[in-house]
């Protein structure tokens, strides 16, 4: 990203200063089509994963939106707003979709199916490959939004076989506010923004080559690995309850819940302490509301009112740990010795 300050130029420019900045994000775009598994071509930069999903959701010709109960708030305002008719397909005690139900719901007018790979508050992996694939033979249209998944796990888009996917850069420490729509060839999605050509016009507006050098560099490092540092955290919880423990999540996401003590009051003894643990989704801002995510699971809203979310990141380390485990324990002891 320091290496792209230097090049002044507007990629859309054909003097030597704008080939330079074209050049750099042709190779970008090269890398990050290398690691998802698609064409250079197919990847629509954007200003981070909401936009991509809006794009998706609210760009194509179809009758009717499906997505799941689980859904980030990005995908549910964009349907919403798409002026469609959307329908919600429920999902398991452990927040994964249900397949047998979304086949039900499939017979009808042409439809999109929006699911994400990965789930932002549980770290729950859905089976994408097996939605994509029963959305095709109903004739609809899929989208995933990998958002959570990039970087954390194998994306790869030609192997899923869907439409559209959502990938973003800052869930693995890449830059913050760059993220792209990766459309399948042959397929018109129309644009949010308008007033340029750039992104083969479906995108307008100059584009962010800092943020893209950045993306870019995010897609070629090592894929995440916190699954022992995860599995010593969670071991360690002991008295908690762990949603969706016992089926597929990710390496650095648990959602828990404190016992007898609410989210607000975690979240600031945490704070206290030095430690930045959510509640719920990190975009629902200034508020801690109950999760709609467990509520879709049928979590009972007295346990879902003290979950809290604990993301591990690239620069986690044992220490850090250790530390949190320590702070949970004293946390836990205080609020027992209350209770009694």
């Amino acid at each position: 990203m320091v290496a792209a300050m230097e090049i002044s130029g507007n990629a859309s420019s054909v003097h030597s200063e704008g080939r330079k900045a074209h050049k750099l994000m042709d190779d970008a775009r090269e890398a990050i089509a290398f690691n998802l598994g698609c064409l250079p071509q197919m990847i629509t930069f954007t200003g981070g994963g909401t936009e991509a999903n809006n794009m998706a959701l609210r760009g194509l010709d179809i009758d009717r939106i499906l997505i799941s109960a689980v859904e980030h708030d990005s995908v549910r305002s964009a349907a919403k707003a798409s002026g469609k008719l959307v329908e919600i397909i429920p999902v398991d005690k452990f927040g994964r979709v249900d397949l047998n139900a979304l086949v039900r719901m499939l017979s009808g007018p042409k439809a999109l199916v929006s699911v994400m790979m990965t789930n932002n508050e549980t770290g729950v992996v859905q089976p994408v490959q097996d939605v994509v694939q029963l959305t095709a033979k109903a004739g609809g249209l899929s989208h995933i939004d990998a958002v959570q998944g990039f970087g954390k796990r194998p994306v790869n888009f030609g192997l899923i076989g869907c439409d559209l996917m959502t990938v973003g850069a800052h869930k693995v420490g890449g830059p913050t506010g760059i993220g792209a729509l990766i459309i399948r060839d042959g397929l018109v999605v129309e644009p949010l923004l308008q007033g340029g050509g750039q992104e083969l016009r479906r995108r307008a507006g100059t584009e962010n080559l800092i943020a893209i050098a950045g993306f870019a560099a995010t897609a070629k490092a090592a894929q995440l690995d916190t699954y022992k540092l995860n599995d010593t955290l969670e071991a360690a919880l002991e008295g908690s309850v762990i949603f969706s423990d016992g089926v597929e999540r990710l390496c650095n996401t648990t959602c828990f819940a404190m016992d007898g003590m609410k989210a607000e009051m975690a979240l600031m003894n945490f704070d206290l302490e030095g430690i930045a643990v959510s509640s719920g989704s990190a975009c629902s801002s200034g508020k801690v509301a109950r999760s709609h995510v467990l509520e879709a699971m049928g979590v009972a809203p007295e346990i879902s009112a003290s979950a809290i979310r604990v993301s591990l990141g690239w620069n986690t380390t044992a220490e850090d740990i250790e530390n949190f485990i320590a702070v949970w324990r004293k946390l836990n002891q205080r609020s027992k010795a209350k209770a009694a």
